[in-house]
């Protein structure tokens, strides 16, 4: 099946398939593989035309572990594939399918696959999620196991926008169920596993996010700094939660420093 049979109708999907429309396509090439059996194991691939070892992005997409899909993200795929970088986009299964850690190791089982498949150079290939997708990207560099168990490699940096990495206790029915028992809980928070080997990091959040509150970038990064990772954050004054992922979208100029930003956190790091 099509991964754009997938955006919802939905008022926000109606945008996000106007902004997917206008994406780039001149110079970016897209083709879809599976990199995991079932109807949530496919994977996107953006190509710049033109760039013979472009470095790569794993991107992984938000949406409170209980929503998302690739093809709604066709828009981050081009504009980077357009500024030279190469973007993979999967889809992963979701809650109530599947409870933590399931989402870790699809991102994990993409990563292999993506490194065996040598759809860049691994130690060219950047993490990278907007919300909970941000999650997944921090605790996938962070915590080994979860690399480990697939066989995948480290990345070469993580780009999180608007993610949660510091979200306990856990209030909402709904987040307890996807986390299960209290005790594991804390085996989701990014920022307990800071350490000194984490690659670099660059977090962006925007000040009037309210759906995942900024403390959370300003959380991984104080604990990031304080056991002497390289990490940039950023707080974009008057951005909320949507903001910081539509910055990649065609025409909104006032949002492309958060895509200027990740561009050159990317070619630095790779």
């Amino acid at each position: 099946m099509s991964a754009t049979a997938a955006v919802p109708a939905t008022e926000f999907g109606v945008m996000i398939a106007l902004v997917n429309r206008l994406a780039p396509r001149r110079r970016v090439r897209h083709t879809e593989a599976a990199y995991r059996p079932g109807p949530r194991g496919g994977i996107d691939l953006y190509r710049p035309a033109d760039a013979r070892d472009p470095p790569g992005v794993l991107f992984f997409y938000g949406g409170g572990w209980e929503t998302g899909a690739r093809a709604m993200y066709r828009f981050v795929g081009a504009s980077l594939a357009a500024h030279g970088i190469a973007c993979a986009i999967p889809d992963y299964r979701l809650f109530p399918e599947v409870r933590f850690p399931a989402f870790m190791e699809d991102a994990a089982a993409a990563l292999a696959f993506l490194a065996a498949r040598r759809f860049v150079d691994p130690a060219r290939l950047v993490l990278m999620g907007h919300s909970a997708g941000a999650q997944i990207a921090t605790l996938l560099a962070l915590d080994p196991r979860h690399r480990h168990a697939a066989g995948a490699p480290a990345p070469a940096g993580v780009v999180g926008l608007a993610g949660p990495y510091d979200f306990l206790p856990l209030r909402s029915p709904v987040l307890r169920e996807i986390f299960g028992p209290a005790e594991t809980w804390p085996e989701s928070q990014p920022v307990r596993f800071a350490s000194a080997g984490a690659p670099p990091m660059l977090l962006a959040t925007g000040a009037r996010d309210r759906t995942v509150l900024p403390r959370n970038t300003i959380s991984l990064a104080a604990a990031l700094r304080r056991a002497g990772a390289p990490v940039t954050a950023r707080v974009y004054p008057g951005l909320g939660h949507r903001a910081l992922i539509g910055g990649f979208a065609p025409g909104l100029g006032a949002l492309l420093p958060v895509r200027r930003a990740v561009l050159r956190f990317i070619r630095r790091v790779t």
